[in-house]
């Protein structure tokens, strides 16, 4: 019982941490991402899985899915002087790669709210 109690609160405070963390992200909308990416030369990471990706895609997005992000920074670090946005199909997942880009030392990522689902919601295209 006491495992089971140690790990609950394991998880309500990484519920609470998680929560306060997205809470205190660079969010854009889908509408400001596509603006950024046309101001600053932006570049949007999507992280979701293949077979999300191969369904539909932002032109000109970054593929690299969550599970592999760690592993395959280094094809990222040719952006880091520029804004990054993260996004994936609804915006859970985006927000942890937001979270690994900024500890890697990326000073200009942004979440973006809603991921692909809000894209298409707007009214911006895909391919």
């Amino acid at each position: 019982m006491r495992v089971f109690s140690r790990y609950c609160r394991l998880g309500v405070f990484l519920l609470i941490v998680s929560t306060v963390a997205v809470a205190e992200t660079d969010v854009v909308s889908p509408k400001e991402a596509a603006a950024l990416r046309v101001k600053d030369n932006a570049v949007i990471v999507d992280v979701r899985e293949n077979d999300d990706w191969n369904e539909h895609r932002i032109h000109g997005a970054v593929h690299i899915p969550l599970s592999q992000l760690n592993e395959r920074l280094a094809e990222l670090e040719r952006y880091k002087n520029r804004p990054v946005i993260t996004q994936c199909q609804a915006g859970l997942r985006s927000a942890q790669a937001q979270l690994i880009l900024k500890a890697a030392g990326f000073p200009k990522v942004y979440l973006m709210n809603g991921g692909i689902q809000a894209w298409h919601q707007q009214g911006l295209v895909t391919e």
